[in-house]
Formats: C-alpha cells, sequence, structure tokens
C-alpha cells in the first residue's frame, strides 16, 4: 500500500513539474483536439484524424488509479447505449503497463477502444492535470468537454450530452 501511495506521489509530482516546463500550457473548451497515433490491444492503429464524423470519448486512465477504475463500468455502459457508427470510447492507458489493462478489461467486460500510451507521448499532447481525464470531440475534431476527475458517464444527463453532439 505504501509503494503505491508513492508511486502515485511520484506521478502527481511529475504531472505538476510536466505543466510547469510547458509554462502552465493547458487544452480547453473550443481547442482543436490535437492528432495522435496509437495502437489497441490487438495491434490496430487508430488515429484521431481518422475518426471525424464521429463523436469521440478520449478517456486516459491507469490500472493503479482508483478513481479511474471506479468509472470504467459507467463507460462500458455509455459505450453499449450509442451507436458505434457515430461514438468512439478511446481509452488512453497513460504510464502504465497494458498487460495490466489486459487483466483490467477482462475483469470488468470491458469492449471499448484502450490504446496504449506507456511513454505518455498523447498524454503530454493533452497536457494531462491528473487522472482520469476525459476529452470530449465534437464531429469536427474539436474539444467541446473536458472532465478532470471520475464521473458517471452512464447517467441521463452524460448520454444525452452525447447525444446532443452526436446530432449536431
Amino acid at each position: 500500500m505504501k509503494k503505491l501511495l508513492i508511486l502515485m506521489v511520484i506521478f502527481c509530482f511529475s504531472l505538476f513539474l510536466s505543466a510547469c516546463k510547458q509554462e502552465q500550457a493547458t487544452l480547453k473548451v473550443g481547442d482543436a483536439a490535437p492528432d495522435f497515433s496509437l495502437i489497441d490491444r490487438q495491434g490496430k492503429t487508430w488515429s484521431l484524424s481518422e475518426l471525424r464524423g464521429q463523436v469521440v470519448f478520449i478517456n486516459f486512465w491507469a490500472t493503479w488509479c482508483p478513481p479511474c477504475l471506479k468509472e470504467l463500468p459507467s463507460m462500458q455502459n455509455l459505450y453499449t447505449r450509442i451507436p458505434k457508427d457515430k461514438f468512439k470510447i478511446l481509452a488512453v492507458l497513460n504510464k502504465d503497463k497494458p498487460a495490466l489493462a489486459d487483466f483490467v478489461a477482462n475483469q470488468k467486460g470491458l469492449t471499448f477502444t484502450i490504446l496504449d500510451d506507456e511513454q505518455n507521448v498523447v498524454g503530454s499532447k493533452y497536457f494531462l492535470t491528473g487522472l482520469p481525464e476525459t476529452f470530449i470531440i465534437d464531429k469536427q475534431g474539436i474539444i467541446r468537454e473536458k472532465v478532470i476527475g471520475a464521473a458517471q458517464w452512464d447517467s441521463p444527463n452524460a448520454v444525452q450530452m452525447i447525444m446532443n453532439y452526436i446530432n449536431q
């Protein structure tokens, strides 16, 4: 337990230092979402730019992050409620081991896309301030929502928000 706490403190401190080095750079609602390409658990490459025309839910998480693990089931429930041709969830595994993500996905029955960002390349582009952190990207590639911390993604309000972006 102490090791986990120490690792969490070190990770948070490294994010803080990274943010300081980037002169407080950040992404905000209304900005264009940075493009990226990452590989999923089956070896398929996913690029954000190739998903234009769909609403994309990008969630940065880690297996050692309790709030991240808590919100995964609600993300899965959301994913099953929205048409797959209009909506994608990309769960970006941040500074974590892909084998652990496979274990978590199997335990929780996750079917949405999990991408490996073990080197934090994409996390750096999105100027993460902590985990979990979620970005909702509209069909034109613009950030419409930025949520820091866990959320109940299968709530009626969250589902309606996603549907509103799909119907725009």
